[in-house]
This record gives C-alpha cells, structure tokens and sequence, in this order.
C-alpha cells in the first residue's frame, strides 16, 4: 500500500480519541463527510477495520488500538523531527531543560559564566520536571538532572556529586540526631522514596507541615528556612548531577556549556575540599 500521510494519522487519532465523527470533525476544523470518507479509505488501504460503527456508538477494534499507540508515536515523531530541524537552523540559540530546584547555585554560577563569553548563544531556560522528555521530544537541546533518572538516549557528562540530606520538620524527633538511616526514614509514615511531581518550594512547605518526609541533594540546605532541617543520611548513594542531550545531536552552542559548567563544577569542587 502507498505510504499513510501524516493528515490520515491526524484524522484517524481525532476520532480515536473523541470516538465520535462528529466531535473529531469539528475538533479537526473540517466537515464530517470528509472526515467519514477519509477513514474509510484508510481502512481500504490497510486492509483492516479500525472501528467498530453502530448508530449509537463508535469504538475500536484491536486493530484500531494498536494503530491508535503507533499513530501517536509517529506524529510525536514528525513534531520531534521539525523541533530538532528548527534547533539545528539556529546554531545561535540553545534551550537548557532544568527541573526547580536542581541546585540553584551551580546553576546560577554556570549560566552567569557562560553569558559573559564572548560569541555565547542565546540561553533560554526552561523549568520542568521531566527534563528527559523535554530532551527526547526536542523542547531542549541540554538538560541539567540526576544520573538516577533514566539517561537511555543521552549522551551525558557528569558534573557534580550532592550528600543526601532529608527534609525534615522543625522538632520531629530525627532532627535531634547528627545523622538517619534509610532504616530510620522508611519508619516514617510521612516517608517518601520517590520525589513528589512539585517544585521544591512546594516540597519544603509540604516537609514543614509535616505532611512529607523526603530525601534531596544537600545543596538544598539554604532554601529550606527555620521550620524545615536537613539531617544527611548515611548509608544512601550521593545524586550525581549530570548534563545530558540527545545521542547524535549537532553540538552548535551546546560544547561551550558543557565545557564551561564542568569548568565551574570543578572550581565549585575544590573550594569545598579546601
């Protein structure tokens, strides 16, 4: 069969997700006819029925439900291919992925040394909390995060090391201790091991409530204020800070900041060892 464009997949997912013609058609900015006739030709030209039609409802067959996640898939794909293409015309401008929070004096450093070079590029930042996603489907070029996310695809440089400390409020019985254990924490009903989807500011006022106990890189300490205590906890790995992109990427602006962030993190390195 000819290959299926772009704009049968567009019209194939509208439906599929309305599953209702009439909805998809207006969703779609065209008139439902079309939009019927297109669907089935699809159907003709693939050799399989991707909906079940009654005079009441529209659903999808199993065929339908497979092409619906593939479909998907392939338009995210066409986006990500236009963003990477946009990104690669502009070798003056690069879009750094950063999740809140992610040590905010590293990162000011870096960003304030990188500008002051003469010829850097456009630095535009953009506040997530899922920086690899932001990577993969082309928002960002470079993304600053923890190496115990998941860096499949990326190519990564490490920057920086950070002691876990958790986050603990002001009087609960742990802070009176120089140092917990995860033993220690995971006795805590207000414990979590993965970090909530908020900003930090929102974590810390969470912690301070005593609605959530978590654990975070030490360079946190001087945002925390008088009703939430860092206490280090010993016997858990340190969070590696890492600059990643996507595996194959033009390097345009991105070799001068990574060349510059490792500069900083090293001289940030020795000032705490000295």
């Amino acid at each position: 069969m000819d290959r299926v464009e772009t704009r049968e997949l567009s019209y194939f997912v509208a439906v599929a997700e309305e599953l209702h013609f009439g909805r998809a058609a207006e969703r779609l900015g065209i008139a439902q006819p079309p939009l019927s006739r297109a669907i089935s030709r699809l159907e003709r030209r693939m050799g399989v029925q991707l909906f079940e039609r009654t005079s009441r409802r529209v659903t999808l067959t199993a065929a339908g439900d497979v092409f619906l996640a593939e479909s998907r898939k392939a338009l995210d794909a066409v986006d990500t291919a236009v963003l990477r293409a946009q990104q690669s015309g502009h070798p003056d401008r690069l879009v750094l992925a950063v999740r809140p929070g992610t040590d905010p004096g590293l990162l000011t450093d870096v960003i304030r040394a990188y500008r002051r070079q003469p010829g850097a590029a456009e630095l535009e930042i953009v506040l997530t909390r899922d920086p690899m996603s932001a990577l993969r489907d082309g928002t960002a070029d470079i993304g600053l995060m923890c190496s115990r996310n998941d860096l499949a695809g990326l190519d990564t440089v490490e920057l920086t090391e950070q002691k876990p400390v958790a986050l603990l409020p002001a009087g609960h019985p742990l802070t009176a201790r120089p140092t917990v254990t995860a033993a220690d924490l995971a006795r805590e009903a207000a414990y979590r091991d993965d970090w909530p989807i908020e900003s930090l500011d929102q974590i810390v006022d969470r912690v301070a409530l005593g609605d959530v106990i978590v654990v975070v890189g030490a360079n946190v300490s001087d945002r925390l204020g008088r009703s939430v205590l860092a206490v280090p906890v010993v016997d858990l790995p340190p969070t590696v800070l890492v600059l990643g992109w996507p595996v194959g990427a033009a390097p345009g602006a991105r070799t001068a900041f990574v060349r510059t962030a490792r500069n900083i993190a090293a001289a940030a390195a020795l000032d705490r060892a000295s």
